[in-house]
């Protein structure tokens, strides 16, 4: 958007005019992304978590599904890269061209709307940050937003980039952690625990926003609210359900990964459109 003629250009975040709400875009990834786990197997418990995140956090970021290479526009690394199959159905409800085919398994390089591929886990906040400090370096009114996993802080190279992002004050820098307390092996309290999650990132020097989840207003509030001017990175812990809209999958580590036959891809749809009457 611009102002008066000669004025200098101003940032609008806004989304456009008719565009459908996110907790819309989100039940439409959700059916789409249950279709693809019918034809291969996918990581179905964190792609499904993760919907509302991305959904929330494409509205709130400089982000044109129609021309992805931008230089201006804000950058989302996927960190906790095995829930790729939620971020392309999300980029495809959002009229991304290209993502129809079979994809990989993990985020990687040419694949429309992938900033950076991630396989192993623990290595996208660092890659946010060293984007946020370009950013930073070029003067760029640029955010970069990181989107983890719980289970993934387990990892000791999310801790040194979250020191490294609070010394160099990389305010820019958004993290989201996808808190459905679930992993491959199990509870992440029982794996090794986390808590207290939201005290050890302030402690590293991060203003911390907690949230839930799957409340699109709440999560859009809370994404805003890491977007304002501050002095140091943002974290925003949000509150999810492995598996989320599917209830016979929902909280459970078998649906971490696998594929639907047909009765329970019928089982599955169902239980996402019973779900949503019920909302």
């Amino acid at each position: 958007m611009t102002g008066r003629a000669g004025s200098r250009a101003v940032r609008d975040d806004r989304p456009p005019a008719g565009a459908a709400r996110p907790a819309e875009i989100a039940r439409r990834a959700r059916a789409r992304l249950l279709g693809l786990a019918a034809s291969r197997p996918v990581h179905l418990g964190a792609s499904l978590s993760v919907v509302e995140i991305l959904v929330c956090a494409f509205a709130t970021m400089r982000h044109d599904p129609r021309d992805l290479d931008r230089p201006d526009r804000d950058r989302l690394i996927l960190s906790k890269g095995h829930g790729v199959w939620g971020l392309y159905s999300v980029l495809a409800e959002l009229g991304v061209a290209g993502l129809d085919e079979p994809r990989a398994g993990h985020p990687i390089d040419g694949t429309p709307g992938v900033e950076a591929a991630t396989g192993a886990l623990g290595h996208g906040l660092s890659i946010g940050a060293g984007l946020a400090e370009a950013a930073r370096l070029d003067a760029a009114d640029r955010r970069t937003l990181v989107v983890l996993g719980d289970g993934e802080l387990d990892e000791g190279s999310v801790w040194e980039a979250a020191m490294f992002a609070a010394h160099r004050r990389l305010n820019t820098l958004i993290a989201v952690v996808d808190r459905n307390g679930m992993q491959q092996e199990g509870g992440t309290e029982a794996v090794l625990a986390l808590e207290p999650l939201a005290a050890k990132w302030a402690a590293f020097g991060w203003r911390v926003i907690e949230t839930d989840g799957h409340d699109c207003a709440a999560l859009t509030d809370a994404l805003r609210t890491a977007r304002t001017p501050d002095d140091r990175p943002s974290v925003v812990l949000a509150r999810t359900v492995k598996a989320r809209g599917v209830a016979f999958m929902e909280g459970s580590a078998a649906w971490h990964y696998g594929q639907l036959d047909e009765e329970q891809l019928t089982a599955a749809l169902a239980a996402l459109a019973a779900g949503e009457r019920g909302a």
